[in-house]
């Protein structure tokens, strides 16, 4: 095969940025910028350069690993399957199809995350899945849904951004979580106009701000309600958009008048006159938009926190408008589509409800089944992990690493420990897959073509460039292969555009309507913007459609230079290096783009997704978090971030470079506080929280705020950050309150 570049995109965070795989003659593979994608345009950020070290079979698993006599040992491929197939057989048969859970995770393709959720239900039988991408942005989706009857993270493209008038970037740090986005921000200041930051620390992106907003953790609903309460003070309420474009606004606006900007000021810690200028800077240009990320939305109320940042901008006639709007700026790599298809515990493939008879009705007919035999919701992420080994027996898992990940760490880990039966399918040994009774060594982002959703809601073709290790396999061959030991036959393949063909039946019309999307025309097209169904170019039904694409509408595409999949190594189930050719013409069954729904980069231009087409206003009034501090605990801790490392780590940990820049947790600590504790730079320390007790070197900085510390998450051992934090869950989102709980923090000697 010759040594030809293929087009793909980053394995990492959900810019998907564009970049180029190219084999070299002497072995492993070459990352190089791809500048026709619009996202990044050549920009990559150290993880994105350094990912294609983790395909090295050095720092990866490459044969199925079995438990005996306690360790993990080296197995064949049957046996494995063999194993996992007879273990949940034999779960069910004695304690019910619930006693199965499957987790999934916000990185497996759509392909994936769809036929793991159909494995779940028609295979096993079972209500218990769900996926780590509840502890990343569900509570934006909740908020999102509730106020525009839709969920996308951006209603709208990136590109959008450096347009309009003035950004309020809300518990987002992009210059380190996906820095090839900062040059939106940066070209919006150049543009004229302006950015606020709203966060606890002075981060790398608080620097860029033209103002910071430093509120407490987990007081962000309370700023949201003082700048609404300041916005009708003021006189600064659009009063026409309101009444044409939405409705409740009287109880949103009763709720928001008994937050006072002084009251407010005594909450969050932001005095009165930044909070007069951030209201003077949004409301002065004609646009402007809110983004949030996970600081409110990681919170025991992040739907409420969400959707007071949503009030601002409908009472302000800033969404469903030209460069304005809400929009959260989603984590994983395929967060958005992950919680599109089905591994959700509520939802089935298109964004269907799962308790919904006709989205019932619709998918069971795709998949052949009776209605009725499908499962109805089960429980979300941490519930299900806190349900292991009482309720839930035997577990499946596959791309995710909730020993890491998980809020109250160490109780998961128990839980984990406590099943009967654990699989994991996952591509390196992580801390969860070293507590298994089965690993399943699986095939990564270059090795494989599938698709993914980025933040944007842009469906993009990830293309198969080289071949994976031997002896590693598929997720969809996993599955395929434990659906027929488990009796179902059919229903599973392996081929990824094979499922993406099914993929399409089961989400026509549905909200993320993918069914006008083809393999083809993801190729041509640099992507395309869902909702997409098949209709002819140009028309639409603004009476009925829950999408709206407006006169800058179009699938905002590339310019078609990556046209084709040309040669794409086949799938590693057949056990051949053999090439498939597959020719421009034949791929794909709709043809191009010609005649086709153009996608929908810019939502709600003319309605909302609601049944009258109205923006629903949601009144929220502020409560405090679910721990505040108090005399033995009197710190808040926060947890995020750094540039070099990835979620859990599993990966990132594996590259040299990365870990050279980030080797290891840290605390950080204002210098006053420092000062009251007696700690000096790199001193080992302790946080301490109600449920545990990690420890990592101090690091005095005063880009914290004195009453609040902070640790990054990436690292396992006594410096798990997610050790402390607290499971208290949103009761809407089932999001646990990752970002605010009560903590002390004590020097330790040199004995520690």
């Amino acid at each position: 095969m010759e040594n030809t570049s293929t087009p793909t995109h980053c394995p990492y965070c959900a810019l998907q940025c564009g970049l180029n795989i190219t084999p070299l003659p002497q072995g492993g593979v070459e990352v190089t910028e791809r500048r026709d994608f619009p996202v990044n345009r050549g920009a990559l950020c150290g993880k994105g350069r350094t990912a294609a070290q983790v395909l090295s079979p050095a720092v990866r698993l490459t044969a199925p690993l079995v438990r005996e006599g306690g360790r993990l040992v080296e197995a064949g491929w049957g046996e494995a399957l063999d194993r996992i197939a007879g273990r949940l057989s034999a779960t069910r048969e004695r304690y019910g199809a619930d006693a199965l859970g499957v987790f999934g995770g916000g990185g497996l393709t759509n392909e994936k995350a769809y036929t793991l959720g159909k494995f779940a239900r028609v295979v096993l039988g079972t209500s218990q899945i769900d996926y780590n991408g509840r502890f990343c942005m569900s509570s934006a989706a909740a908020a999102g849904t509730r106020a525009f009857g839709l969920d996308r993270g951006l209603p709208f493209p990136l590109e959008d951004v450096p347009r309009t008038g003035c950004v309020i970037l809300v518990g987002s740090n992009p210059a380190e979580t996906m820095p090839p986005s900062l040059r939106f921000f940066t070209e919006l200041r150049e543009n004229g106009g302006t950015l606020i930051v709203v966060d606890p620390r002075r981060t790398r992106t608080a620097e860029q701000a033209d103002l910071h907003l430093a509120p407490r953790p987990g007081t962000d609903l309370a700023l949201a309600l003082g700048m609404l309460h300041l916005v009708v003070a003021e006189g600064r309420t659009d009063e026409e958009y309101i009444r044409e474009r939405t409705t409740g606004w009287a109880e949103a606006r009763a709720a928001a008048m008994a937050h006072w900007p002084e009251y407010v000021e005594r909450i969050t810690g932001v005095p009165v006159p930044q909070l007069r200028a951030a209201v003077e800077m949004f409301c002065a240009p004609e646009a402007a938009m809110v983004l949030t990320a996970r600081g409110p939305e990681q919170q025991s109320k992040g739907t409420d926190t969400v959707g007071a940042w949503i009030n601002l901008c409908l009472a302000t006639g800033r969404a469903g408008r030209p460069l304005s709007g809400y929009g959260c700026l989603t984590g994983q790599g395929n967060g958005q589509g992950g919680r599109e298809h089905g591994q959700k515990a509520d939802q089935l493939p298109g964004y269907r409800k799962l308790d919904d008879p006709a989205a019932r009705a619709h998918v069971a007919g795709v998949w052949g089944v009776d209605p009725d035999s499908l499962p109805g919701p089960g429980r979300s992420a941490y519930e299900l992990l806190d349900a292991l080994g009482t309720d839930v027996r035997a577990l499946l898992l596959m791309g995710s690493n909730p020993v890491v990940s998980a809020p109250r760490a160490a109780h998961i880990e128990q839980r984990l420990r406590s099943l009967d039966f654990l699989a994991v399918a996952d591509v390196v040994l992580s801390e969860t897959a070293e507590l298994a009774d089965v690993v399943l060594p699986v095939a990564q982002w270059a090795e494989e073509t599938g698709t993914t959703t980025s933040l944007e809601g842009r469906v993009l073709l990830r293309r198969r460039a080289v071949a994976p290790p031997p002896g590693v396999r598929s997720d969809l061959h996993v599955l395929h292969e434990l659906a027929g030991r488990l009796g179902v036959e059919k229903g599973f393949p392996t081929d990824p555009e094979e499922v993406f063909e099914e993929l399409r039946r089961a989400s026509a019309g549905g909200p993320a309507d993918y069914s006008g999307i083809t393999y083809r025309r993801l190729a041509e097209e640099n992507g395309v913007f869902w909702p997409c169904p098949e209709e002819p170019t140009g028309t639409r039904d603004a009476g009925a459609a829950a999408w709206v694409w407006g006169s800058e509408g179009g699938s905002a595409g590339g310019d078609g230079e990556d046209a084709a999949l040309d040669t794409v190594p086949d799938d590693p189930a057949t056990d051949t290096d053999a090439p498939r050719t597959r020719p421009a013409a034949d791929t794909g069954t709709t043809g191009g783009a010609r005649g086709a729904h153009p996608g929908t980069p810019r939502l709600f231009l003319d309605r909302f997704a609601t049944p009258d087409g109205r923006a629903r206003f949601v009144p929220v009034v502020y409560r405090e978090t679910a721990e505040e501090p108090d005399a033995e605990y009197p710190l808040l801790l926060t947890t995020g971030r750094v540039v070099a490392q990835y979620q859990s780590g599993a990966q990132t940990r594996r590259v040299a470079e990365l870990n050279a820049a980030a080797p290891g947790p840290f605390v950080e600590l204002h210098p006053r506080l420092a000062a009251r504790l007696g700690a000096a730079e790199g001193d080992p320390v302790a946080v301490v929280s109600r449920r545990g007790r990690a420890v990592a070197p101090a690091r005095i900085t005063s880009a914290i705020r004195p009453d609040t510390v902070f640790m990054p998450f990436h690292w396992p051992g006594e410096g798990r950050a997610n050790t402390l934090t607290n499971p208290a869950l949103d009761p809407v989102s089932r999001m646990p309150e990752f970002k605010s709980c009560a903590v002390r923090v004590e020097v330790l000697g040199p004995g520690r």
